[in-house]
């Protein structure tokens, strides 16, 4: 995203979002290399520079995704991001991904006003029907926070994935727009 060009911003109590541009790849490189954010992705390889560019030339640049950073109001700095991936215009449903990259910022409901912002820029502005995430089942307070944006449980996946040296269970959750039935 350059400057200048689209300038979005979505409001809940405490943060806002704004468009990510390529001035956050610092933020995004540092937050997900963070132990903390890295060992609940499923995706655990070192994130790059390189990858992320990538990123924003397939994908962001594609309209395959979207995705925004999530500020504090009170301080009015960057603490995460929160994105929308692999957007099927046939199928009108999208995947949801979100990480508070700063320590100080967890466990205060960011997460949860982020991922109600992004449902309701889904359905409205986007015209989807569905969205879903993939959770790691040991991710208690993530899974706390989708459902409290209204997130439910449709899968329970055991040993999916392979990380830190052992199976791991994922669940698959989802929020469908009965606005459009």
């Amino acid at each position: 995203m350059d400057k200048g060009k689209e300038t979005l911003v979505l409001e809940e109590q405490d943060i806002f979002l704004r468009l990510m541009d390529r001035e956050d790849t610092d933020h995004i490189i540092r937050w997900r290399n963070t132990d903390f954010v890295y060992r609940n992705f499923i995706y655990q390889k070192p994130f790059t520079r390189e990858g992320h560019e990538n990123w924003i030339r397939e994908m962001i640049g594609t309209g395959r995704a979207v995705q925004f950073i999530i500020c504090r109001k009170d301080r009015e700095e960057p603490v995460g991001s929160v994105y929308l991936r692999d957007i099927d215009r046939t199928h009108h449903k999208a995947e949801y991904g979100i990480f508070i990259g700063e320590k100080d910022a967890q466990g205060k409901g960011f997460g949860t006003q982020a991922a109600r912002l992004m449902i309701r820029y889904a359905f409205e502005n986007l015209g989807l029907h569905k969205l879903m995430l993939r959770v790691l089942a040991e991710n208690l307070p993530a899974i706390k926070s989708y459902e409290h944006a209204g997130f439910v449980r449709e899968a329970y996946l055991k040993d999916e994935v392979f990380l830190e040296g052992r199976y791991k269970d994922v669940i698959y959750m989802a929020v469908i727009n009965n606005e459009n039935d």
